[in-house]
């Protein structure tokens, strides 16, 4: 199985927070998953965690390279931009990164992560959606020691969630 590309400062292990969560679930595949995830807009109706997207640069309503747009979670105001985006393609997985960053650079609020995600179509029409992120800030040291772990809970119901939507298209 691939693993995410991580660039320099956002290295699992070398981070102030890390969290991964993966699914493999049958009869979905790599292009019924990309469109839900490729749409920010689309986030908020099938994971309650996510709120108010929107683009810059009258870019949009699809995410691709060097796009930045904004979204809230956690409670936090994201300012992102992806940093990978590979569409899925036969043999090869969907890949989409992106940096996101809250606060003022050097205050004590700043949070900086890379959320990345992987999406591969396995053998006996299997898909594998792992998703990760790296932090780095005071908020990531206070949200690496919370239990339950709200990043880890958190993305686990937005896997669930762009899956339930998955299927729900499908029965359509």
């Amino acid at each position: 199985m691939n693993a995410i590309n991580w660039p320099d400062g956002f290295v699992p292990g070398f981070s102030d927070n890390f969290c991964s969560n993966e699914v493999i679930v049958s009869c979905l595949n790599s292009k019924e998953i990309w469109p839900l995830l490729n749409q920010p807009l689309l986030w908020p109706t099938y994971y309650q965690n996510s709120a108010n997207p929107r683009f810059y640069d009258d870019k949009g309503p699809e995410l691709a390279q060097d796009v930045r747009f904004y979204f809230e979670t956690f409670g936090f105001p994201v300012e992102a931009q992806v940093t990978e985006y590979i569409a899925p393609a036969d043999g090869e997985p969907a890949r989409l990164s992106w940096h996101g960053w809250a606060g003022e650079e050097g205050s004590d609020d700043r949070l900086d992560v890379l959320h990345a995600w992987l999406i591969e179509d396995l053998s006996d029409n299997r898909v594998r959606i792992l998703t990760q992120e790296v932090q780095n800030g005071k908020p990531a040291k206070e949200l690496a020691k919370a239990k339950p772990n709200p990043m880890i809970n958190g993305h686990q119901e937005w896997l669930d969630g762009l899956v339930a939507a998955a299927r729900a298209r499908q029965s359509r």
